[in-house]
């Protein structure tokens, strides 16, 4: 994985840009994953990457509070 730097070395703001990036990425494609699967009639599949979706989601909430320091 490349990361940009500052003065030779990586910065923690753009370091989060990249993990929220990605993890923004994965929570659209869980729930891409769980909407097909559900238009294929596979409801458990579906409600199991909806929660997969879900849970990407919250993550991402609590790594926000992480870099705003309101978790200590």
């Amino acid at each position: 994985m490349k990361y940009e730097t500052t003065c030779g070395m990586p910065t923690e703001g753009e370091t989060y840009a990249k993990l929220m990036e990605h993890l923004r990425e994965s929570q659209e494609c869980a729930a891409m994953l769980a909407h097909l699967h559900r238009a294929n009639d596979r409801t458990v599949t579906a409600n199991g990457w909806l929660a997969v979706s879900e849970h990407l989601r919250k993550m991402q909430f609590t790594i926000t509070n992480i870099a705003v320091g309101k978790m200590s």
